[in-house]
């Protein structure tokens, strides 16, 4: 019986490729028997290595000895026509085997039931977290506002300097509630950063609309030094355009607009926590912070602009 060079090829191809195998990997219960994957993935390459090799035997024997037959399809490009051959079934029952096995590997293979790490770290973190406000829970002023200055220095000391002072005009200036150029920007963009620290709070609409720039950069004086009762224009645009929401002196009102007057803890950890957009530039917000630390963080924030 002849043996055609094709099917000899393809059985030497396949015995290179398991002693390829075997040199690499090793058979041991160290290297490739002591891991399943390690098994199973060297047992893929195999099999597949195989099939395609099997496969392009096939598919080069039959270009040797078939003739072209059955219905051309009536479209052609440049006098070259295509038969109208039906979809091979071995093909097809590989194309649905692959969509079955895909649906399979996602809903109840690995990605959804095995190991994860990034699940075990969140699980971790959250245990962590739990025992962390356990811990921490009732916390004196003094205490929270030495954890909040250790917090401050590792998350916003980059941007803010040590001194809290901005890094001249890099970060605002928490030593003091708002500065001149953060007033004008939300008075003329508006805000949707809801600072009230209330869910309910809508952010505040562009106020601009009958203020001339002089005007508005009055006001922002008048917000920004703290209510200076002697710039008197500052207080008479602030008194028709603002207080109806900031209230009279600034203080804010519940679940409507912010205090603008100094820092509070809750405004201060509703920014850290969500982040916020302004004059200067764009603050991330710190999602890894717990609520023990935003409320340590705030703390110390709040003591700093008023000089504590």
């Amino acid at each position: 019986m002849k043996i055609n060079k094709l099917y000899v090829s393809a059985i030497v191809m396949i015995l290179l490729m398991l002693g390829f195998t075997y040199i690499a990997v090793g058979m041991d219960s160290k290297s490739a028997g002591g891991d399943i994957v390690n098994d199973l993935a060297i047992l893929g390459a195999i099999v597949i290595f195989s099939a395609t090799i099997i496969v392009a035997i096939k598919y080069v024997r039959q270009m040797q000895t078939d003739k072209a037959t059955g219905k051309l399809a009536e479209d052609n490009w440049d006098g070259i026509g295509e038969y109208e051959n039906e979809l091979p079934i071995g093909w097809s029952i590989i194309f649905l085997g692959t969509i079955v096995w895909a649906f399979w590997y996602m809903l109840f293979g690995y990605p959804v039931n095995a190991y994860s790490q990034i699940g075990e770290y969140n699980k971790d973190v959250k245990i962590s977290n739990a025992k962390f406000e356990k811990k921490y829970t009732n916390l004196t002023k003094t205490q929270l506002t030495n954890m909040g200055e250790s917090i401050f220095i590792v998350d916003c000391a980059a941007c803010h300097g040590l001194a809290a002072d901005g890094l001249n005009g890099t970060a605002a200036n928490l030593n003091k509630r708002i500065q001149v150029k953060s007033v004008e920007y939300v008075i003329e963009h508006g805000s949707d950063n809801h600072l009230s620290a209330h869910e309910l709070a809508t952010g505040m609409p562009v106020m601009s609309a009958g203020l001339t720039k002089k005007q508005i950069h009055t006001v922002a004086e008048y917000v920004s030094n703290g209510f200076d009762k002697s710039n008197k224009a500052g207080a008479k645009i602030f008194a028709s355009t603002c207080a109806s929401c900031h209230g009279a002196d600034g203080y804010g009102t519940p679940y409507v607009a912010p205090n603008i007057h100094t820092f509070t803890p809750t405004l201060v950890a509703h920014i850290v926590g969500h982040g916020k957009h302004g004059g200067i530039g764009v603050m991330p917000a710190f999602k890894n912070l717990n609520p023990v630390q935003l409320k340590a963080v705030a703390t110390y924030v709040t003591a700093i602009s008023k000089g504590e």
